[in-house]
C-alpha cells in the first residue's frame, strides 16, 4: 500500500482530515493517489472541483441531488472533461474521463452523491476498490390523490460482471420512480404501483441492448452480458410500508425502541439464499461460500422473467427503513447487526444515519460501491430537516 506525502494532511477537495496510509479520502471517496495538494497547501485547483461537488462535512455543505432522481438515465461526464487534469495538471482530459498524458482517471459526479428533504435521506459513493460507481438511486416525497403525502426510494446496484452497469442502475431508478410516484398519484395501491415500478425500470434495462445481442449463459461471455442490475424500492404512505426488489439489494426495518426487534424486510434472489431456503445450509453457512453472491434474479435483457417480489407491512411503532446495495449489508448482515450500526437519532436525522452508514462500509473495506436510503417512519411533517 502506498503511503501519501508528508504533507498531505488533509483532502484537497473536501479538507477532511486524513491519516498516512490513506488511499481514499473517507469524507468524499476522492482518490488520492490522483490528487497531489495544490501548492502552499491551498485547496485544489478549479480543475478538480466542479459547482456543486462537496467542499464540507457540515450539514447543507455537500451536495443535495435534485427532489425526484439523484442520478441521471444517463452517466454524467466527468468532473473536468476537456479541462485539465486534477493529477498531473498538464494532460487534457478526453471524452472517456482519463487524463491523455498521465491516464489518471478523474473525479465524477457519481463517485459521491447525498439527498436529503424532509421524508427520506440517501447516500451514495463509489466506496474503495472500484473505478466508478455502478449504484444510483431516487428519491422523493409526493402527494397521494386527497394531499396525503407518500415517501418513495429507489435503489440499484449495476451487475459488474454485465456490460454498461452504471447505466443499467441509473436507466433501472430513473424508470421505476417515475412509474411509482405516477402510479401513486393515480390511486394505485402501494404493492400495485410497486409491481408496476420493477416491471417499467426491467423494460428501461432492457432497452440498453444493443443491436443483435443473444444471451450467454456461461463465465467466459461475460463481457458481452447485456447491462443489468438489481433493484430495491421503498413506499411510505401513513401507516404502511411497501417494499419491492429483484435481486440482492435489501430493505431492513430498524425501530426506535432497540428491546424490540429489526427485521430484514427483503429475500435476496441469490445462490445463498436458494440453499438456505432448500434447507441445504445454514445462513451462515451458505453466506461464506464463494457462490453466495451469486444473484439468480435481475433486471436486464440476459435475465429470466422477471417477477417482482412485494411485501407491506404495518410497523406498529416508530423506526427508520433501511434501503441499501450489498456494498453496506456486506459489512452489517443480519437486521441486528444493522441496527446496531443505525444510530439512535436515525429517525431525527436520516441524512447523518445514511452518513455514519456509510462510513461503517468504507470502515470495512469499502470493496464495493455503496448507496444507502433512510426513510424515517412515520413520514416526518414537511420542513422537519435534518438537525
Amino acid at each position: 500500500m502506498s503511503q501519501l506525502p508528508p504533507q498531505l494532511t488533509a483532502c484537497p477537495v473536501c479538507h477532511e482530515p486524513l491519516e498516512p496510509a490513506d488511499n481514499f479520502c473517507g469524507g468524499c471517496g476522492a482518490d488520492l493517489a490522483a490528487v497531489p495538494p495544490a501548492p502552499g497547501g491551498s485547496r485544489a485547483d478549479d480543475a478538480w472541483r466542479q459547482p456543486d461537488t462537496p467542499v464540507g462535512r457540515g450539514a447543507g455543505d455537500y451536495r443535495l441531488a435534485p427532489p425526484a432522481t439523484a442520478v441521471p438515465a444517463q452517466s454524467p461526464p466527468c468532473a473536468g472533461a476537456g479541462g485539465t487534469c486534477a493529477a498531473c495538471r498538464s494532460g487534457m482530459i478526453d471524452n472517456d474521463g482519463y487524463c491523455e498524458h498521465c491516464g489518471h482517471a478523474q473525479p465524477r459526479e457519481r463517485d459521491h452523491m447525498e439527498h436529503e428533504s424532509a421524508g427520506v435521506a440517501a447516500v451514495t459513493d463509489r466506496g474503495l476498490r472500484h473505478h466508478r460507481n455502478e449504484d444510483a438511486y431516487a428519491v422523493s416525497t409526493t402527494d397521494l390523490p386527497g394531499g396525503r403525502p407518500a415517501v418513495v426510494a429507489v435503489v440499484s446496484d449495476g451487475v459488474s460482471s454485465a456490460a454498461r452497469p452504471d447505466e443499467a442502475s441509473a436507466a433501472a431508478v430513473a424508470s421505476a420512480h417515475d412509474a411509482l410516484t405516477e402510479a401513486l398519484a393515480q390511486g394505485a395501491a402501494p404493492r400495485e404501483a410497486t409491481h408496476r415500478a420493477i416491471v417499467r425500470a426491467a423494460e428501461a434495462v432492457v432497452g440498453l441492448v444493443t443491436p443483435g445481442h443473444e444471451a450467454r449463459e456461461h463465465d467466459r461471455y461475460r463481457q458481452e452480458n447485456a447491462p443489468a442490475c438489481t433493484i430495491v424500492s421503498a413506499v411510505v404512505t401513513g401507516d404502511l410500508l411497501t417494499v419491492g426488489w429483484v435481486g440482492d439489494s435489501r430493505a431492513y426495518w430498524v425501530p426506535d425502541d432497540r428491546g424490540t426487534q429489526p427485521a430484514r424486510l427483503t429475500e435476496d434472489d441469490s445462490w445463498a439464499a436458494q440453499m438456505v431456503a432448500a434447507g441445504l445450509m445454514s445462513e451462515a453457512e451458505a453466506y461464506a461460500d464463494e457462490r453466495a453472491h451469486a444473484i439468480t434474479g435481475w433486471l436486464g435483457a440476459d435475465a429470466y422473467e422477471v417477477e417482482p417480489h412485494t411485501a407491506s407491512y404495518h410497523p406498529d411503532r416508530p423506526g427508520v427503513v433501511i434501503v441499501c446495495t450489498d456494498g453496506l449489508w456486506n459489512y452489517a448482515e443480519s437486521a441486528e447487526q444493522m441496527a446496531a450500526v443505525v444510530p439512535p437519532d436515525a429517525r431525527a436525522r436520516p441524512l447523518e444515519c445514511a452518513r455514519r452508514l456509510l462510513s461503517h462500509a468504507l470502515d470495512g473495506g469499502g470493496h464495493d460501491n455503496v448507496t444507502v436510503a433512510v426513510l424515517p417512519f412515520p413520514a416526518r411533517p414537511e420542513g422537519a430537516g435534518s438537525a
